[in-house]
């Protein structure tokens, strides 16, 4: 009797394997079909930007390519370098300073070197114009104390040029370099170090012959970066009267009426950003970078004094005043002494409209990020992998070029439903996506699901695969111990990533000023209308909002480097 019995539950027990083992790959399956969609998706855009290439525009590209593309492209160059430079040279050595040095005030300037992150260059460029202009409160005072008249009896720079993007982009952009190098810094080992200084180097030849070279990757991603913000930027260019690729995209489409032409310019910057990512891959090419010993261990800091310390206190607190303290502390001043003109009834609107975009910005990105993520968790397929990658490469794509990429298949959508509508029912329903809440979300998640994603993706690296098993064995589902399990577990990571999505969808102009619908604007939109007014005083409180919200991760991302150094 025991014999059958046996039989039979060894039966039973193989059917429920191989029926657990079909749902396996039935949820594998649709997972990968759902990330793959969510891949067609998020890539559709800038398929139809790269199609515009092969397009025909007749004589509006050649027209465009004999007259304004060679300034284009020379204005282009000349940013990156500048900018290219600056940002290396104080983010590597403000990152030097603050972590191999030992000088008065170190341990508050290695945060507050962060603080630029917070304000976009565009607000660095109204608020400094606004304070050099002629009429501005530094040249009037130099005119009453000296007794100067007119532009004649003195010489004062002119901000309002290249040079001028060249530093607002600077004090903003140099964070990016300087936390990645900083890090790198952090993470060398002690003993290299100190093996160099028992050779005889003393801290500047350590600097420059053993720590520059091993913190080579960093600097090179940080640079990266920075190059395609760069790229990216529309409120400083434009406001400076700098053309670029992102104003003639903008000029293109919205002056011409050359939607066409204007995707083939976005197609021509996208080759831009994708030639500065093969670049920074191949910088490192098959170089390792590997440290001899360990790094747990706090390399020892220099100590500074006289005027060498002096001259690193003000080397790493100038850049936090210009491109923080200066610009806020003025935006604050506009603000509560004109506080009835800039708190008004609208300012509260704009402030409803940017927070209400940014948080469904947030969750949406943030969710679908989880997704992607936890389905690359369960699948190791090359095509999945391959969905996820494709999902998270908007961020390196300018915003303009965004919204060029969406505003293209939307159109074309819209006018297929309405020509359908109208040939069946008789009925013309409008556009219904275009210059739409929905169409400008949509730009948003291109645009940023790659910020969400890789805080989701980081976080999810640190549970280990075990507990997907025993969740398994106890009859949870996939979804289930996602939702039971994982999610509790990365907390931290999911709010870290709707935290940053939401941040960068209040400061984004860009896509904003030409994807929003009619009569609503942003706070970001608010405030580049009244500063080409020359309307500082009512684009102070959309502003400085602006930056408060900035704030809010710079403040956690320090708050996360002190903790990992106290472990």
């Amino acid at each position: 009797m025991s014999i059958p019995l046996v039989g039979t539950t060894m039966a039973v027990l193989t059917i429920l394997s191989q029926t657990t083992q079909q749902v396996r790959q039935t949820l594998f399956h649709s997972w990968t079909i759902g990330v793959l969609l969510i891949a067609l998706l998020i890539a559709t855009p800038i398929l139809f930007i790269v199609a515009s290439v092969f397009a025909e525009t007749g004589e509006i590209w050649q027209h465009l390519a004999t007259t304004v593309l060679p300034e284009y492209l020379k204005n282009s160059f000349t940013l990156m370098i500048g900018v290219g430079i600056g940002v290396t040279i104080i983010g590597v050595g403000t990152a030097w300073l603050v972590t191999m040095c030992r000088f008065p005030g170190s341990n508050i300037l290695e945060w507050a070197l962060l603080l630029p992150l917070a304000a976009p260059a565009y607000l660095l460029a109204y608020t400094y114009t606004h304070l050099l202009d002629f009429f501005g409160p530094i040249q009037t005072t130099l005119r009453s104390v000296f007794g100067w008249a007119s532009v004649n009896d003195y010489w004062f720079p002119e901000i309002r040029n290249i040079w001028g993007a060249i530093a607002m982009l600077i004090l903003v952009l140099y964070p990016y370099v300087y936390l990645l190098v900083r890090v790198a810094f952090l993470e060398q080992a002690t003993a290299t170090l100190e093996a160099s200084r028992c050779l005889g180097c003393n801290p500047w030849r350590s600097f420059v012959t053993v720590a520059l070279p091993l913190a080579r990757p960093a600097i090179a991603s940080g640079v990266a970066l920075v190059l395609m913000e760069t790229l990216g930027d529309f409120g400083t260019v434009q406001y400076f009267g700098v053309t670029t690729f992102t104003t003639g995209i903008y000029r293109t489409w919205f002056g011409m009426g050359e939607r066409l032409a204007a995707a083939q310019l976005a197609a021509v910057l996208m080759i831009f950003v994708a030639v500065l990512i093969v670049l920074e891959r191949l910088s490192r090419s098959k170089a390792r970078y590997y440290q001899a010993g360990s790094s747990c261990q706090s390399a020892p800091k220099h100590q500074l004094s006289g005027i060498r310390s002096l001259g690193a206190m003000i080397a790493c607190a100038l850049p936090i005043a210009l491109g923080f303290v200066v610009p806020a502390s003025y935006l604050v001043y506009l603000t509560v002494a004109n506080a009835q003109h800039t708190l008004d009834e609208s300012f509260w609107d704009l402030a409803q409209h940017s927070l209400t975009l940014a948080g469904i910005s947030a969750v949406l990105a943030s969710a679908i990020a989880l997704f992607l993520a936890y389905g690359q968790r369960q699948g190791k397929s090359w095509l999945l992998n391959l969905g996820v990658r494709i999902s998270a490469m908007g961020y390196a794509i300018p915003g303009t070029v965004i919204a060029v990429g969406v505003l293209i298949p939307v159109t074309r959508l819209d006018k297929a439903v309405d020509s359908w509508m109208q040939t069946t029912f008789n009925v013309s329903p409008g556009l219904l996506l275009s210059g739409t809440v929905t169409a400008l979300i949509f730009a948003y998640l291109v645009r940023f699901l790659a910020v969400s994603f890789n805080a989701v993706e980081s976080s999810l690296q640190k549970i280990k695969p075990s507990l997907d098993e025993a969740s398994r064995s106890l009859g949870h589902s996939v979804g289930s111990t996602l939702l039971h399990v994982h999610t509790p577990l990365m907390r931290g990571g999911i709010l870290t990533a709707v935290m940053l999505v939401f941040v960068d969808v209040m400061k984004e102009l860009p896509a904003t000023l030409i994807m929003r619908p009619f009569n609503f604007d942003t706070l970001a939109v608010q405030v580049y209308q009244y500063a080409s007014d020359e309307r500082l005083i009512e684009a102070a409180a959309p502003a400085l909002t602006i930056i408060l919200v900035g704030i809010i991760p710079v403040i956690f991302l320090s708050f996360k480097i002190a903790q990992s150094r106290n472990f």
